[in-house]
């Protein structure tokens, strides 16, 4: 789908299935990071299909995040360390850099926009780390983490475009096919790349027969965009359901655009309302709280975007969601984002 586009990242740049078995490693059961279940869907008897759920919900942070972010910093040492993290994050990423910086005691900082549900901000501070809120945009946001970078000497640590990052997320994609070899179809979301990307290489790698699908919402959807053109572009970030979708993949992206653009075998776009039934179908049938993000597997099935070839996993990526939303979704309620309102129509 993706494939004879313009390369735009060196080679070398990659990030390699021996990376991820080396960031598997370093997430042994001492880090922190739970190997999460793979389990059986009640989606399953609605598809006609196995379909199986990835349960990063039950991470420490609630997130997969962690994965990456304590990867990242189990190579930081020496002065890097003393000197601390810089981040700017949707909130997951932000929430599992200060839960992994804490317990390895290095400093930690988080930019996170006005965008950022303030449940996710909470979360953060929490964690002990500094918080600073800044711009109107994920974008916006790492202006400043650019800002502290280079005024006080952190180091950067993005939320996606790292290969320590990547390396740490494609862990997931090793546990699924350990867990379920027979595996045909993985359903991602699908933001900046870093979750896709690692998934795919290490998928790809090791059963390339496996259909790797990443799925994002309609509005503000960057790397769909940025496949599509053939190049990292910028687009407008909007409010969306699956809020830990936003932002862009900026355009010296050099770890994720490859991956997906090269190993990705299609990408689907999600309307609002698509997601809300996700994420009310997770709530009522698999009786899980979960963001917009995480219901995004479960909303391309229902609406019918993925034709079913299994057994399909899906990762259900975070639990963090505004319990004020979800109720709301769950009691088929409008939830209002921004300028819209998201009904449960038919």
């Amino acid at each position: 789908m993706h494939k004879g586009s313009a390369v735009v990242h060196k080679e070398d740049d990659q990030v390699s299935l021996q990376a991820i078995r080396a960031a598997a490693r370093s997430l042994g059961p001492e880090s922190g990071v739970l190997r999460s279940p793979l389990v059986p869907a009640a989606l399953s008897g609605q598809i006609g299909v196995d379909v199986l759920l990835k349960l990063e919900t039950l991470q420490p942070t609630g997130a997969f995040k962690l994965r990456g972010a304590t990867n990242a910093l189990s190579r930081l040492t020496g002065d890097a360390a003393r000197r601390g993290v810089v981040c700017c994050s949707t909130g997951n990423h932000g929430r599992a850099v200060a839960y992994a910086a804490k317990a390895r005691g290095i400093p930690a900082t988080v930019c996170l926009s006005s965008l950022v549900p303030q449940v996710k901000v909470d979360a953060v501070a929490a964690l002990g780390a500094r918080v600073v809120r800044h711009g109107a945009s994920q974008d916006e946001a790492q202006v400043m983490a650019d800002r502290l970078t280079a005024e006080e000497g952190l180091v950067a640590l993005p939320p996606f475009d790292h290969p320590d990052i990547v390396a740490g997320q494609g862990t997931i994609g090793l546990e699924l096919l350990e867990d379920r070899p027979d595996l045909e179809t993985v359903l991602v979301p699908l933001s900046g790349g870093g979750l896709l990307a690692g998934i795919a290489v290490a998928i790809k790698a090791l059963k390339p027969s496996v259909r790797v699908i990443g799925i994002s919402m309609e509005r503000g959807a960057a790397m769909a965009a940025s496949l599509r053109a053939g190049h990292p572009v910028e687009v407008t970030e909007l409010p969306t359901l699956a809020d830990s979708l936003g932002g862009g993949i900026g355009l010296g992206n050099r770890h994720t655009f490859g991956p997906c653009r090269d190993l990705v075998d299609e990408v689907i776009l999600l309307s609002e309302v698509e997601i809300y039934r996700g994420m009310r179908w997770m709530l009522l049938e698999e009786r899980m709280v979960v963001e917009g993000a995480a219901a995004v597997g479960a909303a391309a099935l229902l609406a019918g975007k993925v034709q079913p070839r299994g057994p399909v996993a899906l990762i259900v990526s975070g639990q963090n969601v505004e319990m004020a939303q979800a109720l709301a979704v769950g009691r088929g309620e409008p939830v209002t984002l921004g300028d819209i309102i998201v009904e449960n129509r038919s």
